[in-house]
């Protein structure tokens, strides 16, 4: 995957096309590149998580009647770390991420969180260079159009809640949560916390939180409690 064939494939064609690159320049890559004309994806990251949740609002308001608690739940779910990493896996940004040598041995969880931050980089450079239409286009097209899937499989349920509920269902037990390991400088640390019922460890997640890392260790224990 390039920059050019990763434009035809959105069919957005950027105007500034190092504003296009800088998308996929991770933090470590700058140690390393020794080129002070570069600029990491940090900021853009911000912008793109502020109009990635505006265009997803948006467009729930005006689409659906739902009172306002359940529609937080489906905006979270659409919004969601593993949920935007996965669209940007499918995107091929994996093969555009622009790494340290050490950085560029991250995969599974580590990845798709750097996956996802791209592409919460790439909706705000889409706002910067195109404006907020194309870019709610693009979240339509690529974030909104996964809603029927969450809603079936009730991935918008809180995690945390309905584990609680499936373990005093099935085992009379509440689940408890443990950080298990963080990594990263502080500006950038993933916690990775394990979820236990009694002793015995039924799931782990990853996040940029520790909230976010028990919500995906009870994502985890889900998938394998819940047919």
């Amino acid at each position: 995957m390039t920059l050019s064939e990763l434009q035809n494939k959105v069919k957005i064609n950027f105007k500034d096309q190092k504003l296009l690159a800088q998308v996929f320049i991770h933090r470590s890559f700058l140690n390393e590149a020794r080129d002070e004309t570069l600029e990491h994806n940090e900021r853009l990251e911000f912008l793109g998580d502020a109009v990635l949740e505006l265009a997803v609002t948006d467009y729930l308001y005006n689409n659906y009647t739902e009172p306002e608690g359940v529609l937080t739940n489906w905006r979270a779910a659409l919004v969601r770390g593993q949920m935007i990493g996965k669209i940007g896996e499918g995107l091929g940004f994996a093969d555009l991420l622009q790494l340290s040598k050490g950085e560029q041995q991250s995969s599974g969880k580590a990845l798709s969180l750097m996956m996802a931050n791209a592409l919460e980089a790439f909706i705000g450079a889409i706002y910067l260079d195109q404006g907020y239409e194309t870019a709610a286009s693009f979240i339509n097209e690529y974030v909104i159009t996964h809603l029927p899937e969450i809603l079936e499989n009730n991935l918008h349920r809180d995690p945390k809640s309905h584990l609680q509920e499936v373990l005093q269902s099935k085992r009379g037990l509440t689940p408890s949560y443990k950080i298990v390991d963080q990594s990263g400088p502080d500006h950038d640390k993933i916690f990775t916390a394990a979820v236990y019922a009694g002793n015995e460890q039924l799931g782990t997640g990853d996040g940029r939180s520790k909230q976010q890392a028990e919500s995906a260790a009870a994502t985890n224990a889900l998938s394998k409690l819940v047919d």
